[in-house]
């Protein structure tokens, strides 16, 4: 199974297949509006699908699912994840009081992390979708060096100062050899009752503009629709309140590229892998030349 190559050390991760990262070169973006739908997405598409609110500073997830119960140990070691309408959740918020300040340094963050990769019963997962905090600090990092990732979906709004994110997001998943799967413009444009009228807000396709220049796929454009803010405010993720709505619509198709983009990705790995260990033995059997 290609989740044993994720794990390094993670047994929990042994039966995960796919770690998708959802993340933004900024805060803002609707990040995590996007990771909990894409979330939902590929479950309603009939995976078995595990969300990890990585966001320890500001965990959201929480409030986007209407799950605010304490997670708890069945056996004195692993911690059980919520579960909510068949998908497995994680969050720092199932730990944590709201109303408690997050006051955390480098090392601290590097341990909680660690916590929810080794410490939590994810079990069998297709995918195990991850939403980051905004930026490119210690979580990202801690994520990128313990496992081998199957890809990453960056997040961004069309305006320029978002863009300048969306290429310094796009270098750190280059460093740390994480595929990118793709961009998501969210805040795309708004359409206006009466006129149904395209208003582009924040300029115009500025991220497909990007992904065209930086040679990254383009997953979807998603609008700026008070539907989607309503579902994160009520805990009811819109793919799963109006299915049949045209931005649930984008959603499933970007779940859909993501599934096929995750395939071909792990594939190239352990194509990679095998060439790899084809050469290492190759050299074990060169003849001793005196």
């Amino acid at each position: 199974m290609a989740g044993k190559q994720q794990a390094k050390g993670f047994p929990s991760l042994d039966n995960v297949t796919n770690i998708i990262l959802v993340a933004s070169g900024k805060g803002g973006v609707g990040k995590s509006t996007v990771a909990v739908n894409l979330a939902s997405a590929l479950r309603l598409s009939g995976h078995k699908v595990g969300l990890l609110d990585a966001d320890i500073y500001g965990p959201s997830i929480p409030t986007m699912l209407n799950l605010h119960n304490e997670v708890h140990s069945s056996d004195g070691k692993h911690i059980e994840p919520n579960e909510i309408r068949g998908m497995k959740v994680m969050s720092m918020g199932f730990l944590i009081p709201p109303e408690k300040a997050m006051i955390w340094r480098g090392p601290m963050l590097h341990s909680a992390v660690t916590q929810f990769l080794r410490d939590v019963h994810w079990g069998t997962l297709d995918y195990l979708v991850v939403d980051l905090p905004p930026g490119t600090g210690d979580v990202q990092l801690t994520f990128a060096q313990a496992l081998s990732v199957t890809g990453a979906v960056i997040v961004s709004t069309p305006q320029e100062v978002a863009l300048a994110d969306v290429i310094r997001a796009r270098a750190m998943f280059d460093s740390v050899k994480i595929p990118v799967l793709g961009l998501i413009e969210n805040m795309a444009y708004f359409v206006c009752d009466g006129c149904e009228k395209k208003h582009y807000i924040f300029a115009r396709e500025g991220a497909r503009k990007a992904a065209e220049r930086f040679g990254m796929p383009f997953l979807a454009e998603l609008p700026l629709e008070i539907s989607v803010r309503q579902g994160g405010d009520m805990g009811m993720p819109i793919v799963e309140s109006e299915p049949e709505s045209p931005v649930s619509t984008t959603f499933m198709a970007a779940a859909q590229e993501i599934i096929t983009r995750a395939a071909a990705a792990t594939a190239e790995r352990e194509a990679l892998l095998a060439a790899e260990a084809e050469r290492a033995a190759g050299h074990r059997s060169l003849p001793i030349v005196n």
